[in-house]
């Protein structure tokens, strides 16, 4: 005997609550679902309205991440230049090595700090132009090539970028956690939808009672020794 299945989409659970609206509204309807149907045809909007709005903030996420994903890069390669090049003036004499503490960088440390996240991305460029312009207010000389004028301006695109995809994911795990919701209210509802269709067909042969069930959107699998033996039989 085939087994029901709630569905496992949302496209499923859509087309399974549709069908058996559409199908309660024809005259062969009367009767096999007491539900109220002005409630389900409300659910029904809510969810396709919620799914909507979760694929669009989505696909916004998705298209502001490439565009961010450019900027990461071009900030990257930009503050990491310019430690490189401070650390040359620092080795060439021309600026004192004690001030790299006013970069939050070791005086005795060369290497270019991790830059792998954006973290610590956003870390070390408010530190690279926050100790830029300290030791510029000393009497110092810019560091050229980059000028920390570009690499303010690679930093402040990237620091944009990234609150901005912030705000996209919150927004996109609201738009989510609203639908989850909404799953939950539509599986609760199809589960007694579907008690109360297979109900009214109880009294029904096994082979007319699965189709009339069928005609509702109430969902069947076979077993695997079902499918084989049908199988078998077509052969």
């Amino acid at each position: 005997m085939p087994y029901r299945r709630l569905p496992n989409t949302d496209n499923a659970r859509i087309r399974a609550l549709k069908t058996a609206i559409e199908k309660n509204n024809t005259l062969f309807g009367e009767g096999v679902i007491s539900l109220n149907i002005q409630n389900m045809e409300l659910m029904l909007r809510n969810f396709e309205n919620a799914q909507y709005r979760y694929r669009e903030s989505l696909e916004t996420q998705a298209a502001a991440n490439r565009k961010f994903q450019k900027l990461i890069k071009n900030a990257r390669l930009y503050i990491s230049h310019f430690i490189q090049v401070l650390n040359f003036c620092v080795i060439r004499n021309e600026i004192k090595k004690e001030q790299k503490q006013l970069y939050g960088l070791d005086p005795d440390n060369f290497s270019v700090p991790d830059l792998t996240s954006n973290d610590s991305l956003l870390y070390w460029g408010e530190n690279i132009i926050k100790g830029e312009q300290a030791r510029l207010v000393q009497g110092g000389v810019p560091v050229y090539n980059p000028t920390i004028a570009r690499v303010n301006v690679a930093f402040s695109q990237f620091k944009d970028a990234y609150f901005t995809q912030k705000t996209y994911q919150n927004t996109t795990t609201r738009q989510l956690d609203t639908l989850s919701e909404q799953r939950d209210d539509i599986d609760a509802t199809l589960t007694v939808l579907w008690n109360q269709i297979e109900a009214a067909f109880a009294s029904l042969p096994s082979k007319e009672r699965l189709e009339r069930c069928k005609e509702y959107g109430v969902v069947y699998y076979l077993r695997k020794e079902e499918k084989k033996k049908i199988e078998s039989e077509n052969n």
